[in-house]
């Protein structure tokens, strides 16, 4: 070892050692946890709405007019409260340096569940601060381990929900890598045995829950050998616990092609898979439904939730003048799972036909991010239309059967 290198090493060794230090604390939280919140005993539920930045602010007040618009009667009487949180915004987190100003997470703190529009992360070539991305230090700060990510798609036979574990992996110290030279630059990817314990459980549950009987781990355990082979292991050990439930697992290669593979995706139904993973297969798999602006996302924990759409913020439409011309679906996608989530099944299901209907089969009005295309708030006025529609569920079941 060359002499100069010492004193570099000796950060380094110093730097990763905060780094577990602060792992392993998080492992004792979570060692400590309670149970899930059982909303139906609250008095008032209060749904935090956080517009975000770039178009998220176009698009998040549409999805707000459709929960306006299904809620309605518990808004009247005070037993729901939409919240709005401002300051979410990438020139707010710049000013203060920080992924969420303090006083934006101590309003997101005193809300429940919380739909929350695109936010942007400056990259390393971005003329800006090394700021965290807002959705990792907001599930980290709220412990949102499971992200729930639904696709479907009748008429193709795909039916998947993916739960991608949130507050781990690849991400949680994605801000956190140190250079240790300039020739060498490190960074940490982190599994926990409680960690991957909660997220394998949660979606064999719902598996089960759902009359569901096969669930597929996703890694890349044969090249990751410590941390994905733990996620993996565990794995296999929940598994043995539903013996009802198939299980099996794969490589996040192999996956990515398998969802192409027409002659197998169609069995695929709930996938369990690390942080990065996750990330890139869901993206996929909501080409198949339309693309990310299609599909919402659910980040899970026990005492809070967040609801958002899947795609980014879209700097460029804003630049151009067209943000009144986003997409809004996936955001409401997301609501709808909120309301789901909540305990508001019926008012979400009816939700989730009317985009399908609006957006797959019908398409009446078409978003194409542009004014050839219809604007968010006619594209909102559209799904509400469809919404009061007394045959709602016949006219999908025409669609999908």
């Amino acid at each position: 070892m060359a002499e100069n290198y010492t004193e570099l090493i000796e950060r380094a060794k110093e730097h990763f050692g905060e780094l577990l230090e602060q792992q392993l604390a998080r492992v004792e939280r979570i060692k400590h946890q309670g149970d899930f919140i059982d909303y139906s005993s609250l008095d008032k539920l209060v749904i935090g709405v956080v517009g975000g930045d770039g178009i998220g602010p176009a698009i998040t007040h549409e999805a707000k007019r459709i929960l306006e618009f299904l809620l309605s009667k518990e808004l009247k009487s005070g037993r729901v409260e939409l919240r709005t949180i401002e300051g979410l915004t990438i020139e707010n987190r710049i000013a203060q340096r920080k992924a969420i100003p303090d006083d934006v997470l101590e309003e997101l703190l005193k809300c429940h569940v919380i739909l929350k529009g695109p936010t942007t992360t400056p990259s390393r070539v971005d003329d800006a601060p090394n700021i965290e991305s807002a959705n990792v230090a907001m599930r980290r700060e709220l412990d949102l381990f499971a992200n729930v990510r639904p696709v479907r798609v009748p008429s193709e036979g795909i039916d998947w929900v993916f739960f991608r574990e949130n507050t781990e992996g690849a991400y949680v110290l994605g801000s956190c890598g140190i250079e240790v030279t300039d020739d060498l630059a490190v960074d940490f990817t982190v599994t926990t045995t409680q960690g991957t314990e909660r997220i394998v459980r949660l979606a064999f549950e719902y598996a089960k829950r759902n009359g569901i009987n096969r669930v597929s781990a996703v890694t890349k355990a044969n090249v990751i050998k410590t941390t994905d082979g733990k996620f993996l292991e565990i794995a296999y050990k929940i598994a043995a616990e539903y013996p009802d439930i198939q299980f099996d697992d794969w490589y996040i290669d192999i996956m990515t092609a398998k969802l192409i593979d027409k002659e197998r995706r169609s069995q695929f139904r709930v996938f369990v898979l690390p942080n990065l993973y996750g990330d890139i297969l869901t993206d996929e798999a909501a080409e198949f439904q339309g693309g990310v602006g299609t599909a919402g996302s659910a980040n899970i924990g026990k005492r809070y939730a967040m609801f958002e759409a899947i795609h980014g913020s879209a700097p460029r439409m804003v630049k151009e003048g067209r943000a009144q011309y986003a997409d809004p679906t996936s955001i409401i996608r997301a609501g709808a799972m909120l309301l789901d989530h909540v305990g508001f099944k019926g008012r979400a299901d009816r939700l989730h036909m009317a985009l399908d209907i609006c957006g797959q089969y019908e398409k009446r009005l078409v978003i194409t991010g542009r004014a050839s295309g219809a604007t968010s708030a006619e594209y909102a006025d559209y799904i509400m239309e469809t919404l009061e529609l007394p045959d709602l569920k016949e006219r999908w079941q025409s669609y999908t059967s």
